[in-house]
């Protein structure tokens, strides 16, 4: 839609341009914090399975993905002093701004998944890669605790898939056959609703 387009461009042009001061004192503290890479650029699977750079604060020690698998329980030694606090209030998301101005990723739409779990996609499934992936959707907003649901887990990746994986993937089917722009600003504000109920 080119009013949902239009959108994109201009919020997260402005969003870009007054969360600045925000943006730099959280890469700083990445910086200062072990010298590692602020950002952290993963592949994902984009609009009709094109694959792309989604761009995020790096929570986490640098090589995490050498040093275990792709889900990540609060309780993952991996994530750093930093990581912690700005994965609870999903700070480490706002990188995604500029792939939203891009063109890769829209602020509503299915989370972007990685390439291999893609690939286990039914045909089904694989009607969610018809929209943009977005920053936020229903599932996000009501698995916003995902490390606290996976926390303590022996095996992180397979309590997701048997605990999370089949209401994302529900909410995602029931998204890309119903969105719409006023669904979307539903969603925009829900998401808002449950970031400002997070405890400190």
């Amino acid at each position: 839609m080119v009013s949902k387009r239009l959108f994109d461009i201009v919020f997260s042009l402005i969003g870009l341009t007054l969360l600045t001061p925000l943006l730099s004192t959280i890469a700083i503290l990445i910086k200062k914090q072990d010298r590692g890479p602020m950002l952290y650029r993963g592949i994902r699977v984009g609009r009709y399975g094109k694959l792309f750079r989604i761009y995020k604060f790096r929570a986490m020690v640098v090589n995490a993905e050498k040093l275990g698998g792709s889900s990540t329980p609060a309780d993952d030694p991996r994530i750093t002093n930093v990581g912690k606090y700005i994965r609870k209030y999903k700070l480490d998301e706002l990188p995604q701004l500029i792939n939203v101005l891009m063109g890769q990723m829209s602020f509503v739409g299915p989370r972007p998944q990685v390439p291999e779990d893609v690939a286990l996609y039914t045909k089904e499934e694989k009607s969610i890669l018809s929209v943009r992936p977005g920053i936020t959707d229903w599932a996000s907003c009501k698995y916003h605790n995902e490390g606290e649901i996976l926390r303590g887990s022996p095996d992180p990746d397979q309590a997701y898939i048997e605990k999370i994986r089949p209401g994302k993937i529900k909410l995602e089917l029931e998204y890309v056959r119903n969105h719409s722009f006023w669904i979307d600003l539903k969603i925009l504000l829900k998401t808002v609703k449950t970031l400002f109920s997070t405890r400190l």
